[in-house]
């Protein structure tokens, strides 16, 4: 069960990359070559509450083959998957445009974004990482509430399965009382408790951009 639940993040995490670089390829070329500013593209909806417009993507270059793409697509997943002092609490996605790797996402730590910029721009390949990454903002309340959204998800019965996964699957993402919960989950059943016991347990706003992906 909990090779099933990590291979569904790691299958979440690859499916949101490619569904961004596919839009962000879409856009350049539904974009005029008479223009004199690039495109801009927008995150997937799925990225936060209200998220913020990613940069001007970049088409790829002529030598940037499908298959060095996909290498660099799945050598990305790789490298936020093992970073260390990952949380619940934080949240990842990427795009791949070429060479050029677009970070987005929202960590608790300012030490987590710097993290992630520095193992992707390691990755052969890639020559830009545009880290976009939010580092929300301290508060108390805040950490308060993310504990007792952990407590009243994790803790519900049937979701061990989920609470046994080193990189937890469902990703609880907290700004100012609103949250938003992010990732994936095996059921359309799992999804509707999961926004329930959010919205039992917030004092805001709760947006659920939680997947259902089969194991």
């Amino acid at each position: 069960m909990r090779r099933g639940l990590m291979l569904l993040l790691a299958v979440w995490l690859v499916a949101t990359a490619i569904n961004l670089t596919q839009y962000a390829q879409s856009q350049d070329a539904q974009s005029s070559p008479s223009q004199s500013s690039p495109a801009q593209s927008q995150a997937a909806p799925a990225q936060s509450a209200a998220p913020s417009q990613a940069a001007p993507s970049q088409p790829a270059p002529p030598d940037a083959s499908a298959r060095s793409q996909e290498r660099i697509i799945k050598q990305v997943r790789h490298e936020l998957l093992m970073l260390p002092y990952v949380t619940p609490f934080d949240n990842f996605s990427y795009r791949v445009d070429g060479y050029t790797v677009t970070l987005m996402g929202q960590v608790v730590r300012p030490n987590l974004k710097s993290d992630a910029g520095n193992a992707v721009k390691h990755i052969e390949g890639v020559e830009k990482v545009d880290n976009q990454i939010e580092v929300l903002p301290t508060s108390i309340m805040d950490d308060r509430l993310r504990r007792r959204l952990y407590r009243v998800i994790y803790g519900y019965p049937g979701f061990e399965k989920y609470a046994m996964v080193p990189q937890k699957p469902i990703r609880i993402i907290v700004k100012n009382g609103n949250v938003t919960l992010e990732g994936v989950v095996d059921s359309e059943g799992d999804k509707t408790i999961a926004g329930i016991r959010a919205n039992q347990a917030a004092t805001f706003t709760v947006t659920n951009n939680l997947q259902v992906v089969k194991p």
